[in-house]
């Protein structure tokens, strides 16, 4: 096992499923213990273990991340198990599911949920785990966006809630660099997971791939150098970016 992130605490929101498990596993992996953290607690639950029998260390918790309390006592909770916490990845988002159509269509109150998953959620946690951070003079903060930023009209509130966090990653970080924590952002192409499988079938998944610079579409596992870089301290003068892992299809 690697020791780059030896001593670390490290969150990880909708580690449930999907990029959350393969980023717990990863980080773990590389000697942090993971704080697992996902609205479905089973789930959450079923990473630690996943991460324990890899031989790393890890924990479950709960939380609603577009909820003010939840994320706020999450904090709380890993500060008194774990002692500090040295990153957050803000992975947690609304996209399974989410049917591609007309923009002018969406239902509001579909447009509302996704907003405050993607986007209110990681300025919840961000502002949950901060104040410990600020404590300890360092901390890291890498929030997932997506190459849906640059262009996804058929799915225009999920693409919306990823240009803003993007925003958000270079707001924060012109806000905490002075306290040397720093805030970076990852936005994966489109990857072979469940959930980008509820929406574009396989056939066309591997139709895309045929027009990025590497042919064949991306697995979770693509994204981990990248987190793992952005948790560590090799990142510490790296802020406000946003790395594109997408094997070369969008090239802003």
């Amino acid at each position: 096992m690697s020791t780059r992130l030896d001593g670390k605490v490290t969150i990880v929101t909708g580690a449930g499923q999907g990029i959350g498990v393969e980023y717990c596993r990863a980080l773990a992996a590389e000697g942090a213990f993971v704080v697992a953290a996902d609205i479905n607690e089973a789930g959450a639950k079923e990473t630690a273990g996943l991460v324990a029998a890899d031989g790393g260390r890890a924990i479950a918790a709960a939380v609603d991340v577009a909820d003010l309390d939840s994320a706020t006592e999450m904090a709380a909770r890993v500060v008194s198990e774990a002692g500090r916490i040295d990153a957050l990845v803000n992975n947690a988002a609304l996209y399974s599911g989410l049917q591609p159509g007309d923009p002018l269509a969406l239902d509001p109150d579909e447009w509302d949920r996704v907003m405050a998953v993607n986007l209110r959620g990681p300025w919840l946690c961000t502002r949950a785990v901060v104040p410990t951070m600020r404590e300890q003079g360092a901390g890291r903060i890498v929030n997932q966006a997506s190459i849906a930023a640059w262009s996804g009209a058929s799915l225009l509130h999920y693409s919306v809630s990823k240009a803003g966090i993007i925003g958000f990653t270079r707001s924060m970080a012109k806000a905490l660099g002075g306290d040397s924590i720093t805030v970076n952002a990852i936005a994966p192409g489109q990857m072979d997971t469940e959930s980008t499988l509820s929406i574009v079938p396989a056939e066309r998944l591997a139709q895309m791939s045929q027009v990025q610079a590497i042919h064949r579409t991306g697995t979770p596992a693509d994204l981990t150098g990248a987190l793992v870089y952005l948790c560590s301290d090799e990142s510490s003068f790296m802020t406000g970016q946003t790395v594109i892992v997408d094997g070369g299809m969008v090239m802003p």
